[in-house]
């Protein structure tokens, strides 16, 4: 939105020398004897790669060092810095573990904060962005465009799943797929074929990608989650059926660009989908100019007597998010509006602004209805939009080809 520059940092050794806070006792390695009686243990002075401690302590020193250069660590975030310049201007950075994102509109204090850090830290200098976390950034600065997608991770998945060349479908999960706990094995001979089955890795690799770049496969990745024990045939059908989903969409991105527009909210709800427990599901996606910056698709919690109150819970998650990227934004200088979250029930409208007690919602946990106050205070508006407009309709239920096409 801002055309800021973008360049990416490497921590060489993030883990290896970082300060101790207990006393740490470590066997001698094999082959490696510096004392005379192998039954010894070394006190660390300096922590090594395997300890627990390592992540706390390499993000405590970072920290540390981040706020002595002026750096504010987001309160909504603790992954990402920010810095105020005395022309108004801000420089941000966001790490993940060793890997680093600086954005800055000036080039020129990109380059400062990375001496910086390279004066104190082992640093790799990547320049320009183009890969992090195995997501890709592509950007065209003529028409303003930045490009997220995982075409390299995604071919991986399926050549490390042997389904390089089947044959792709439409959508990741058809409406006659059914799963349920009641779908497992029968005789020794499943259970033995079943154990072999790499099931949870699969899941596991799908899940990144949802996560990072893929809001269209929240519905059928929430589906297959649920089973990782106790599987059945049926169950990893449906997972080959998402990489085969996958294999016809490789070149499927996020697609980012200028805009004055604030940031929108979509929520749905399905009530008792689930086969077992007959828990509801929610899902929500927020946007930016049409692209989407938060989704998520989850079962309830508790169990709801009706559509309506599926429809409240899944509001009241909605809203929940919706607070974290509104205060996210204000911190990093950002006075982008989260002008409306938008629901297809008009029941739960209304119970979302009526502030009567009702013998038919008492029953509801307290911790839903705070959406009220929200509401009333003015810091979020909800309003009604059709069925057939509702884009989070895919991060509840399989739909026909069109329907999920236009989601």
């Amino acid at each position: 939105m801002h055309d800021l520059e973008l360049e990416q940092l490497d921590v060489k050794t993030a883990f290896l020398h970082r300060e101790l806070e207990e006393d740490i006792y470590m066997q001698q390695p094999e082959g490696f004897t510096i004392l005379e009686k192998k039954d010894y243990v070394c006190l660390l002075k300096k922590s090594l790669y395997g300890l627990k401690q390592l992540p706390r302590q390499w993000y405590k020193r970072f920290g540390s060092f981040m706020t002595s250069h002026d750096f504010k660590r987001s309160s909504f975030d603790s992954c990402v810095y920010f810095k105020k310049n005395s022309d108004g201007s801000f420089v941000y950075l966001l790490i993940d573990v060793d890997d680093m994102l600086i954005a800055a509109k000036d080039k020129g204090e990109i380059r400062k904060v990375k001496s910086q850090l390279s004066e104190e830290f082992k640093m790799k200098d990547l320049r320009p962005e183009k890969k992090i976390l195995g997501m890709e950034i592509l950007r065209d600065r003529k028409t303003n465009k930045l490009y997220l997608h995982q075409n390299g991770y995604i071919e991986k998945v399926l050549c490390r799943f042997n389904m390089q060349s089947v044959k792709p479908v439409s959508t990741p999960l058809a409406a006659r797929f059914r799963l349920s706990s009641a779908l497992s094995p029968q005789s020794d001979n499943e259970i033995e074929y079943m154990s072999h089955v790499p099931y949870s890795s699969a899941v596991g690799s799908l899940m990144y990608a949802m996560v990072c770049s893929r809001p269209d496969l929240s519905y059928a990745v929430s589906t297959v989650s649920r089973y990782m024990t106790n599987l059945d045939k049926e169950h990893w059908k449906v997972v080959r059926w998402i990489l085969r989903y996958l294999r016809g969409t490789t070149d499927v991105c996020l697609q980012f660009g200028r805009t004055e527009d604030g940031v929108i909210g979509y929520v749905d709800a399905d009530f008792a989908r689930d086969l077992d427990r007959r828990i509801s599901l929610t899902g929500y996606v927020f946007t930016i100019g049409g692209c989407a910056i938060s989704w998520k698709a989850i079962l309830q919690t508790t169990v709801a007597l009706s559509t309506t109150e599926a429809e409240y819970m899944a509001i009241t998650e909605a809203c929940k998010e919706a607070i974290w990227l509104k205060g996210l934004f204000s911190e990093l200088n950002e006075d982008l509006q989260i002008s409306t979250v938008f629901c297809d029930s008009q029941s739960v409208i209304f119970l979302t602004k009526d502030q009567m007690f009702h013998k038919r919602t008492k029953h509801i946990d307290v911790r839903y209805h705070f959406v009220r106050d929200i509401i009333a205070r003015g810091d979020i508006v909800v309003s009604k939009i059709s069925t057939h407009e509702n884009l989070v309709d895919m991060m509840t239920k399989s739909l026909p080809i069109t329907k999920f096409e236009h989601c």
